[in-house]
């Protein structure tokens, strides 16, 4: 018996200890991660906050900083002086800009598809220098077209006229528009268009019955995003654009400055106000603008 106990092995707990490491490892990774995320989120939120309760609050309790909070006064004075300014009302600025930036949005989502469609089932010999075209012109600047852009409109009469400028922000969006959708018609099933082909459709009935309503992820992403870059534009309305009656929200946030003051609860106001617009948009279109973004990506 005493041979036999000393010639027993001993139990072995390595490999009950490993599951227990591993999955304190895990915690303190995931805590990790959820530690930086929300730090990162709190660097982001602070400046918007600092922007809020200077919209909501009077100019005399900013004086030591919007961060005390004695005396704490909610008040939506500043929206209202911003929206009927006596210098730029930002009232008639939100209405210019959405005359600008809903045509401006679904006139290149209608070419752009349409050209991505066409380049992608096209079997001609042009299709690949089309393309090369398309990825050069998505390297231009903005201000290497402004001089050339500015003498095209002023022959064409359109200086200080929202064609002209809708026609800047058509024109501008249609390469990465081309791109964007020609990438996501190659994750939609080819064999579906082939059974329709057969049965007599068109291709342009093909692409407005089968592919638009099977790619509506992708419309709503790329409205979105053409939406917010034709909303926050400042550079070509500014070189489009002069007549008061007729600028923009973003040109008339700079307007808000007085020559001697600066109201900041008025200025922080327009800003809420201007940039509710796209957050709304993002808001109402988050589903479909995360499966259009990551949708293509997948294949």
């Amino acid at each position: 018996m005493a041979a036999e106990r000393t010639t027993r092995p001993a139990p072995r707990r390595l490999p009950a200890q490993r599951p227990v490491r591993r999955s304190a490892r895990r915690l303190l990774l995931s805590a990790a991660r959820h530690l930086f995320a929300w730090a990162l989120g709190l660097l982001w939120v602070i400046p918007f906050a600092g922007v809020a309760m200077t919209a909501l609050r009077p100019q005399k309790e900013l004086l030591h900083g919007w961060w005390q909070m004695e005396p704490l006064t909610i008040s939506l004075n500043n929206f209202a002086q911003a929206l009927d300014h006596p210098t730029a009302p930002m009232a008639e600025g939100l209405r210019n800009s959405l005359l600008i930036a809903i045509p401006g949005t679904v006139l290149p989502l209608l070419i752009g598809s349409a050209a991505a469609y066409g380049l992608l089932r096209s079997q001609s010999r042009v299709r690949r220098p089309m393309l090369l075209a398309i990825v050069l012109l998505l390297a231009i600047p903005q201000q290497m077209v402004a001089v050339p852009l500015f003498r095209l409109l002023r022959d064409m009469g359109l200086i200080n006229n929202y064609v002209g400028l809708i026609l800047a922000h058509t024109a501008w969006a249609l390469p990465w528009l081309t791109m964007f959708f020609r990438n996501y018609f190659l994750t939609l099933p080819r064999e579906v268009e082939e059974a329709a082909l057969l049965d007599g459709a068109s291709r342009w009935q093909v692409f407005t019955r089968m592919v638009l309503p099977m790619s509506l992820p992708a419309l709503a992403s790329a409205a979105a995003l053409q939406l917010t870059w034709v909303w926050n534009d400042f550079f070509l309305a500014l070189i489009l654009i002069y007549k008061p009656d007729l600028l923009l929200a973003t040109q008339r946030i700079p307007l808000l400055r007085g020559q001697y003051h600066i109201d900041w609860g008025v200025l922080s106001a327009a800003s809420i106000l201007t940039m509710s617009v796209p957050v709304l948009v993002f808001a109402l279109l988050q589903r479909y603008y995360i499966r259009g973004l990551v949708g293509w990506t997948l294949k």
